[in-house]
C-alpha cells in the first residue's frame, strides 16, 4: 500500500510542477502578482537561459538592463531620519531602469525608460537588448514587451534573472539605479 500512495503522491507533485510551468503568454502586459511563474516565451523577443545570457555578457553581444523596482525615499521623511536603502546586486555593466516593469507605467517612467533606452543603444533601436529582474519576475517580461513595442528589434529575455546568475556562481556587483526623474 505505501508505494502505490508514494507514487500518487509524486504523480501529483510532477502534475502540479508541470501545470504551474505552462504559464500562457497574455496579450497584455502584467499589471499584479508580479513574482509569480512567467510563460516560457516572448512574442517577437529571444528568450535566454543562463548559459546563453553567460555568453553574451561574455562577449558584450548586448546591454544588460535590470528592471527590478526600488522604493523610493520619501521626500517627508522628518529631519534625522535614516533612510537605507534596500541592497541590489547586478550583472556588471548592466544598466538599472528601475521600476520599468510595471504593467502600466505613469508618463514620468515611461519618458525615464525611452530615455533610458535610447542611451543604452546610442538611438540604434536593432542595438541588442537583454532585460532581466529576478527569477519567476514578470516585471522584465513586460519591460521587454514595452521595449519591443517601442520598436527595439534585438530584444532577448533572461527569464531567470539575478537569481539564475547567481545560482550558476557568476559575478554579481552592488548597483544603484539610473537616477529617476523624480530624483
Amino acid at each position: 500500500m505505501r508505494p502505490a500512495l508514494a507514487g500518487i503522491v509524486l504523480l501529483a507533485f510532477a502534475t502540479c510542477a508541470h501545470a504551474q510551468q505552462v504559464v500562457p503568454e497574455p496579450d497584455g502586459y502584467r499589471s499584479d502578482n508580479y513574482r509569480t511563474p512567467v510563460p516560457a516565451t516572448l512574442r517577437g523577443a529571444r528568450v535566454v537561459t543562463t548559459p546563453e545570457a553567460e555568453a553574451m555578457w561574455s562577449a558584450k553581444a548586448a546591454v544588460f538592463i535590470d528592471v527590478m523596482p526600488r522604493a523610493p525615499k520619501p521626500r517627508n521623511l522628518p529631519a534625522g531620519t535614516i533612510w537605507r536603502d534596500i541592497p541590489r546586486s547586478d550583472i556588471p555593466g548592466s544598466i538599472w531602469l528601475v521600476d520599468t516593469g510595471y504593467g502600466a507605467l505613469a508618463a514620468p517612467t515611461e519618458a525615464y525608460f525611452r530615455r533610458g533606452l535610447a542611451q543604452a543603444t546610442g538611438g540604434d533601436p536593432a542595438k541588442p537588448l537583454l532585460f532581466y529582474c529576478q527569477a519567476q519576475c514578470w516585471m522584465s517580461w513586460n519591460a521587454a514587451k514595452r521595449a519591443l513595442s517601442y520598436g527595439y528589434s534585438n530584444v532577448a529575455w533572461y527569464p531567470d534573472g539575478t537569481d539564475g546568475w547567481d545560482g550558476a556562481l557568476l559575478p554579481l556587483v552592488d548597483a544603484q539605479p539610473q537616477p529617476r526623474p523624480d530624483e
